[in-house]
Parts: structure tokens; C-alpha cells; sequence
């Protein structure tokens, strides 16, 4: 295995030094093979996704597990977790286990597998989660995102099941009956266009209901992409109380607001639906807070015909695992340890995924990204990884560049280009 010496890092923004990588570790001093100029740039432990969709099996025309994961070392991640509203659903231990098989294949990243909460994602009968758990994917998240798990019992008996092992139920928060026909944020700018709105409040009733039944069980609970200000509260609440409850967002929701679905570019929708400013800002403090613990993309890439079409016709979901981290340096600015924090080890903490998300000291896995961050970047669909080009940045000017990854020392990115 080739070693590499990074000469002149920034370990987390701080004083530069040199650092070894020798046989998947960093090392503790010592000659290397190559010799990486770093001078300039910063590492930060490779970032791990908690919410991506690879699309594969079934819709491989949108994405596969290999150009996702090439997409998400592009971004400077070393590990994600596949959701499981795949075709067929990720409800056994089959299913689970073809998608971390293609994930070692690829060898790109890290593919930890999302069972299904619910057989076929209905949200009527609970899937296999202790075959999955048990399985060679060794599956500890279960979310039917996409759709809500919307029975309050069965919502109760899932959390019970998982709890035996240490499990968590990853909740996608919408209450059905009350986004039937929407289409964007409820508000202001959806009465302006006439367009059937998705209210704040369906969300915030779910996250209200099942902190109560997480509390109630003493199980796990996290919550996908909030997204307004009124969960921001329901969620800072019940971490008051000690429930087991964790959250994250996604960064175009800490980014962009419902004002942009006035273009009618299907790009911009999404669920939940881009929300108002002030949803916007609150998200913001919550994540310094810790309110939110994590940054996820919900990277949700769709075949050409599923977006470029009219909006109430187009699927839900924007692409992002290639511009997470530079969105999020554009809202948070250059603070290092808090982003290394939200988007590398409290994600690998909640998951389980050891190696990940550790510190950069001698003895550690060789798990990290190099990110310069004086460099800017013009987005331009066309040079995306995914095999999707559903971004709603295109055109617009991003603060930083990853410049390499590595996955237990072997470099999956170099100089800003994909190894293989």
C-alpha cells in the first residue's frame, strides 16, 4: 500500500504539519512514498451522510451505488447510508445485503444499508428488522423516507422491536392527511402562485407525536430533514427532557427558501419543501446549538424525464453530496471543528460506524478529506459525479474545492478528481 506524506496541513483550521498515512492508519512520523504539497489546505475527518438515496436496485438510470459513491468521495465523504425506498424496497436482509455488497465493489466509500421500517414502505406490517440487523450489513437504521410512518402503533412497535439491539427508527415527519396535493410550502408565496401548500404543522405534529412515544419506550428516535421552526422547538424540548431523540438537515434547507419555487423550475421542489427565511435562519441556530445534531444531504437524484417536466408532475429530491460541504461552509464560514463535528463524527457516532469521525492523531483510520478552502467553484451540472444532474446550484459560485479523500488510506480522490 502506497504511504503518503501531507506536508503543511491544517489539521481542523489549526497549525500546519506534516501528516503520514502508512498501512490504512496515520502514522506517527517516518519517510513515505509520495509526498502530497498540502500547504493551504485543511483536513477533516471524511464526512459521513446519514441520508442518501443510490437509487440501485431498480432505478439505475437515476444513480447506482458506484456513481453515487464516486459522487460522495468527490465530497469529500468516506461513508453513507443507503435509504431503503429502492425497487425492490430494502425489507430483507437480501436486499440490505445486495446493496453493501456493491458498496464494498465500488470500494469508494462506505455504503451502510437503511432497512425499511415497513414491508414495501406501506405502513402496514413491519419489515424483517431483526434479519436485517443480523445480516451481513448489520443494518441499525430503519426509515420508510419518502413516506411517513403514519400508524402511531405501529410507530410504537417498531421502536419497541429496535430497541432489543440498540436500533433506531429514523422518522420521515409528514402527516398524510394533511399534504394531500401539496406542492410547496404553505404561505405566503403558495397563495401567491396557487399552489396547494405543505403545511409547517405536518411535520411538527409527527416529531411532537413520536418524541412523546421514543420517550414513552426509552428507544431511539431521529428525525429526517426538519426543516421548520416550529420542529426546531418540538425537538429542543424533548432533548431538555432527555429523550433519545437526534435530528438533522439538509443543506439546502439551510440555504434556500420557498421564494425560489416562483420560477416553476421543478429543480427546486423537494420534501419537505424549501420553507420561509425565518424557517431558515432558526435551522441555522440550531445546528450551532445542537438542537440539530447533523448535516444530511438527502441526496435524491431522478432520471431526466422525473424532473425536466412540468412541477406538479416532477419527483421530489435534489442532488447533493458533491456541494454539501461547500453550501455549508457558505452558511457556517470557516468553522472547522463545528463542521467535522455535524458532518463527520456525530453522524458516525449515531450510525455506529467505527473508524469514521475519529480524530486525526497517530494510530487513527486513515478516514479524511483535504478541502482547500480559498478556492471557489462555479457549479456546473454537467461535471457532476451522480449520474443525475437535478442540482438547484447550477451556476452559482460555492466557497471551497475537496482536493483529496481517503478511505482507510487508499486516496479515492486526488487533486480533485476521482481515482477510479
Amino acid at each position: 500500500m502506497t504511504s503518503y506524506l501531507l506536508k503543511g496541513v491544517s489539521v481542523l483550521g489549526g497549525a500546519k504539519q506534516d501528516l503520514v498515512i502508512r498501512d490504512g492508519i496515520i502514522a506517527d512520523g517516518g519517510k513515505a512514498d509520495e509526498t502530497i504539497d498540502a500547504d493551504g489546505l485543511v483536513a477533516l475527518p471524511g464526512l459521513v451522510d446519514l441520508h442518501t438515496h443510490l437509487r440501485e436496485p431498480g432505478r439505475e438510470d437515476a444513480e447506482t451505488v458506484e456513481t453515487g459513491s464516486r459522487a460522495a468521495a468527490l465530497g469529500g465523504y468516506t461513508a453513507v447510508c443507503a435509504m431503503a425506498n429502492t425497487s425492490p424496497v430494502a425489507d430483507t436482509a437480501g436486499v440490505v445485503e445486495q446493496v453493501w455488497r456493491l458498496g464494498r465493489e465500488a470500494g469508494l466509500v462506505d455504503v451502510q444499508p437503511i432497512g425499511a421500517v415497513t414491508v414495501g414502505l406501506a405502513g402496514t406490517q413491519l419489515a424483517e428488522l431483526g434479519a436485517m440487523a443480523t445480516s451481513a450489513a448489520n443494518v441499525r437504521i430503519f426509515s420508510d423516507d419518502g413516506f411517513c410512518v403514519a400508524d402511531p402503533r405501529l410507530m410504537r412497535r417498531a421502536l419497541e422491536y429496535v430497541k432489543a439491539f440498540d436500533g433506531i427508527i429514523a422518522q420521515h415527519a409528514e402527516e398524510p392527511r394533511l399534504t394531500e396535493g401539496a406542492q410547496m410550502h404553505e404561505g405566503e408565496v403558495s397563495t401567491r402562485l396557487g399552489l396547494t401548500g405543505w403545511p409547517a404543522v405536518a411535520e411538527e405534529a409527527i416529531i411532537a407525536r413520536d418524541v412523546l412515544l421514543a420517550e414513552h419506550v426509552g428507544s431511539r428516535l431521529h428525525v429526517c430533514h426538519v426543516s421548520t421552526a416550529g420542529s426546531v422547538e418540538v425537538l429542543r424540548q424533548a432533548k431538555a427532557r432527555g429523550v433519545r431523540v437526534t435530528a438533522e438537515v439538509t443543506p439546502h434547507h439551510l440555504l434556500l427558501t420557498d421564494e425560489l419555487a416562483a420560477s416553476y423550475d421543478p429543480v427546486f421542489k423537494v420534501n419537505p419543501p424549501l420553507r420561509t427565511r425565518a424557517d431558515v435562519e432558526a435551522l441555522r441556530q440550531a445546528l450551532v446549538d445542537g438542537v440539530i445534531d447533523v448535516v444530511a444531504t438527502d441526496h435524491a437524484p431522478h432520471a431526466v424525464q422525473d424532473k425536466e417536466c412540468e412541477w406538479a408532475y416532477a419527483r421530489p429530491g435534489m442532488v447533493g453530496l458533491e456541494t454539501a460541504l461547500p453550501v455549508v461552509l457558505s452558511v457556517l464560514g470557516e468553522r472547522w471543528d463545528l463542521i467535522a463535528d455535524r458532518m463527520s463524527r456525530t453522524p458516525a457516532k449515531i450510525v455506529g460506524l467505527d473508524g469514521h469521525g475519529g480524530e486525526l492523531t497517530a494510530g487513527s483510520p486513515a478516514n479524511l478529506t483535504l478541502v482547500d478552502p480559498s478556492a471557489r467553484r462555479v457549479v456546473d451540472p454537467s461535471e457532476l459525479a451522480s449520474r443525475s444532474r437535478n442540482t438547484p446550484y447550477a451556476g452559482t459560485t460555492l466557497p471551497g474545492r475537496i482536493v483529496a479523500t481517503f478511505l482507510r488510506g487508499v486516496p479515492t480522490v486526488l487533486d480533485g478528481k476521482a481515482v477510479k
